[in-house]
């Protein structure tokens, strides 16, 4: 396998068959509570995105310098440093933005997502794979989110990036914006998401066995 193709799976990895939200059930806690809007899933996805792959680019050139009974330490520090660098950033830049998402963008240090691959694949890979695994699984958290935010954010509250959609006769159903309601649709959505990648990773293989007789 070429190494662009090698590359291209590698990001597309974090898109479908490992996407952290829907197959992997990561980061649960800043997806459902600021998934109510669009802008808001947004900014969160992209600063989320940031951070996997700074962090994981780093990790990456340090992995031979790391020893490896102070790796979980180096981790904290050099994810710290970019959540630090995006949340100033958006509180120069998107002000209102960085308000609205409050003490999630800081919480990004501990997410989950950003130290499982940092564990599990930018220690143990070389830079450039890193890179990519970290924009794609930048890019399939960012794209999970407007997904959820765009369904919550159009039934609860009738509206897509603040802008009124539904017609005037519309009843908004707040619960779909509070919290039971977000568990609800990330459970559907979870469904469905999940049989869409099944049936076409069993359409793939069944391509490539036909291919091979």
């Amino acid at each position: 396998m070429s190494e662009k193709k090698n590359l291209r799976k590698i990001f597309m990895n974090g898109i479908l068959d490992e996407n952290p939200t829907f197959r992997m059930v990561l980061g649960m806690c800043p997806t459902l509570a600021i998934s109510t809007a669009v802008n808001q899933g947004i900014g969160m996805g992209l600063a989320t995105t940031f951070v996997l792959v700074f962090s994981n680019l780093v990790i990456s050139l340090l992995r031979n310098i790391i020893p490896e009974k102070v790796r979980i330490p180096s981790f904290v520090v050099v994810i710290a440093t970019f959540v630090t660098i995006v949340d100033q950033l958006m509180k120069a830049f998107v002000p209102a933005l960085s308000q609205s998402l409050g003490v999630y963008i800081p919480l990004i240090v501990v997410n989950c997502i950003i130290f499982a691959r940092a564990e599990s694949y930018a220690f143990k890979q070389p830079p450039m794979a890193s890179l990519v695994d970290g924009l794609g699984m930048g890019a399939g958290f960012t794209l999970a989110l407007i997904l959820l935010s765009s369904v919550r954010e159009l039934l609860g509250s009738g509206t897509l990036m603040g802008a009124q959609v539904m017609p005037a006769s519309y009843h908004p159903m707040a619960i779909i914006i509070r919290p039971p309601g977000g568990f609800i649709m990330l459970g559907l959505l979870l469904l469905v998401v999940n049989a869409a990648v099944k049936a076409m990773q069993k359409h793939k293989a069944s391509r490539a066995k036909e291919e091979s007789v």
